[in-house]
């Protein structure tokens, strides 16, 4: 058996549930052929056997269910998708106020499936805290972060401000400048909610076969080094791992992210941290930081990775002592206490990161393909959402779901915006990176002068926009 279980603490904590499932020995026909047991695949399965149970549907896996981001996330289950506010800028108020509850309502959503299937992932609705904790330009980027919500109209029940008292009663930092609350965020186990998808749409009739990867694919048709699927739909759910397909590698870039796990930690510690109601956080920098407060007491804690030339896929996730170090460095600005804790677990993932920064879903009709990917490091509630959109395109089902404006049903393919060919795209992202490091080590040295605090911060957030 492959070493699956070292993919992450996730995967380490599945008891020996990694049995693989048989491989595609032989020729089929279905009506649905998925690539990719992770997420995208797997709920658009499920959504499609909801509505239509006399679906034949057939997911062909690389490795196993939970290999790629979906066994590797940090575990927030959000209530939105990313550039939201950019794809909704040209709708009605009422119109923008009726996306932003469809989002809102992925993790009830979520909850309803895993209440219905019985599948045990450690569900819990704390919400997420935005927090300004390390310098405080912090605080007047969050505090613009909110205004610009509310103009978009959403109100306090949504996002609502936190004082340095107010953030202290859920989570306390080193240097509290105050942070943003917001109800619409869970905290999950993402790898016992992956494997759970699994075993509910093989109870519902589809078939998973693993250890199957794809060689070729074209509309109708899904081959493997053994055998192929023929199929009305083709539906590639790969998100990071695009590149493996010809055509989608130009349109969605696999970058990497990087996590941490500490050793469980005592009572009396998490007594001075808080966290007590599964509540996700994040310090509000652009190293894009985030954590949760596991069911058996760690600290999961992740950070930004890189990207590597001609959009390759990393295959080693074993960290380096540096990669590890940073992330120490980022969790112990916040909480110095745990500056010399141990790290049990250090892992990352491959997540797929379309052009401007706009998740997508897509359907075409005339060549029989749908897909959803681009979610940016937030595809555990957008993959969620993409699946039901999925199965509603391809049942042609009315809905709010195939009414949004990162639905594409125009153009196939086309209709995506593809990068900039190599070595544009590389020289870009590490310059934009370099930016932000730079920004990043400059605002939390206090003794940094205004000039240049301000100019770090302009040069990272004009690099920020370009990419956008």
């Amino acid at each position: 058996m492959p070493a699956w279980r070292s993919i992450s603490l996730w995967m380490d904590q599945l008891g020996d549930e990694l049995a693989p499932r048989p491989t595609l020995e032989h020729d089929l026909d279905v009506d649905v052929a998925i690539i990719g047991a992770g997420y995208t695949g797997l709920w658009t399965a499920y959504y499609l056997k909801r509505h239509a149970p006399e679906l034949s549907i057939a997911i062909v896996e690389a490795q196993t269910a939970g290999f790629g981001a979906s066994g590797r996330n940090g575990g927030w289950l959000m209530g939105n998708l990313l550039g939201e506010d950019r794809m909704l800028a040209g709708l009605s108020p009422g119109q923008r106020r009726e996306s932003f509850d469809l989002l809102h309502g992925i993790p009830d959503e979520v909850k309803n499936v895993i209440d219905r299937e019985g599948i045990d992932c450690d569900y819990r609705k704390g919400g997420a805290l935005y927090c300004a904790a390390r310098y405080p330009e912090q605080e007047a980027s969050l505090r613009s972060y909110l205004a610009s919500l509310y103009a978009e109209g959403l109100n306090e029940s949504d996002y609502h401000w936190l004082s340095p008292d107010e953030l202290a009663q859920q989570i306390r930092v080193a240097r509290p400048y105050g942070g943003i609350f917001t109800p619409h965020v869970a905290t999950i186990h993402p790898a016992r909610l992956v494997r759970g998808l699994a075993r509910a749409v093989e109870r519902m009739g589809v078939r998973i076969f693993e250890q199957s990867p794809v060689t070729q694919w074209q509309p109708g048709q899904v081959s493997t080094a053994r055998a192929r699927v023929r199929s009305r739909w083709v539906v590639p759910a790969v998100e990071g791992y695009a590149n493996t397909l010809p055509a989608l590698g130009r349109y969605q870039l696999p970058v990497q992210s990087l996590l941490v796990a500490t050793e469980p930690l005592s009572q009396s510690v998490w007594d001075e941290i808080g966290l007590s109601r599964g509540q996700a956080f994040s310090e509000s920098s652009r190293q894009v930081t985030y954590g949760q407060r596991t069911v058996d007491d760690r600290l999961v804690f992740g950070a930004r990775g890189g990207y590597q030339f001609g959009g390759r896929l990393r295959e080693n996730f074993d960290l380096s002592e540096s990669e590890i170090e940073l992330r120490r460095y980022l969790f112990g600005e916040l909480f110095p206490q745990l500056e010399n804790v141990r790290i049990s677990h250090a892992w990352g993932g491959n997540l797929g990161m379309s052009r401007r920064f706009h998740p997508h879903m897509l359907c075409d009709r005339r060549q029989g393909i749908a897909l959803s990917g681009g979610y940016g490091g937030e595809g555990v509630g957008a993959s969620h959402l993409g699946g039901r959109t999925l199965a509603d395109l391809i049942l042609q089902r009315d809905t709010l779901e195939v009414k949004q404006p990162w639905v594409l049903t125009e153009g196939g393919l086309g209709a995506l915006r593809a990068w900039e060919p190599e070595p544009c795209r590389w020289l870009g992202y590490n310059a934009i990176i370099r930016s932000f490091v730079h920004e990043d080590k400059t605002l939390a040295n206090p003794h940094s002068p205004p000039w240049r605090r301000k100019l770090a911060t302009r040069v990272a957030g004009f690099m920020e926009g370009f990419m956008q």
